[in-house]
């Protein structure tokens, strides 16, 4: 018996990112992945290279972006609560799943979905469980800084110190000065 994990399973495995894209986009198109995943590079001037450029760069995208590939796309069962945060290319597909017809999506379920989501998420601030309430705090425990009355003088052009008259160069360069110090 090996203890070798089989990622041969995962449709992620082999796959490049501009290649999922492409298969993505003629698929459903940058209007869909907007409405689904809320990511700007299908909005503004999509095109499939700026699309991988920002991807490559942006770990959570790209991941978003891998897993709508694999559950709305490959339409594979959703994954287990032990892999629930591993990352998408890393995940075992058990052999016995096997991807299946690409879901059929729509502008409207997008937004449907995007009203429930702020519906739960105004009804968990209401509920008062919100960052906040880890440290233990109870309320909001952020207090802005602030500044002090007192400004460093020669940051802020307000010193005491009476301006001594700077010496004049012949030179247009007003680092002329400082260099002949050296």
């Amino acid at each position: 018996m090996t203890d070798e994990i089989n990622y041969k399973n995962n449709p992620l495995h082999g796959l490049g990112l501009k290649q999922l894209l492409t298969e993505i986009v003629d698929h459903y198109g940058f209007e869909i992945l907007y409405a689904y995943l809320n990511i700007n590079c299908f909005k503004t001037n999509p095109s499939i290279e700026s699309s991988v450029k920002f991807l490559k760069k942006t770990d959570w995208a790209r991941e978003k972006v891998e897993l709508f590939y694999l559950y709305q796309f490959k339409n594979l069962p959703r994954v287990s609560s032990e892999q629930f945060s591993t990352p998408p290319r890393e995940r075992i597909i058990p052999d016995g799943h096997l991807p299946r017809e690409p879901k059929e999506l729509s502008l409207e379920d997008a937004a449907q979905q995007r009203e429930k989501k702020a519906k739960k998420a105004a009804e968990f601030s209401k509920s008062g469980r919100n960052r906040s309430d880890r440290s233990g705090s109870g309320g909001n425990s952020y207090t802005p800084k602030r500044r002090s009355n007192k400004l460093s003088g020669s940051r802020h052009g307000l010193s005491d110190k009476p301006k001594q008259p700077q010496e004049k160069s012949d030179d247009a360069d007003p680092w002329a000065n400082w260099k002949k110090k050296d």
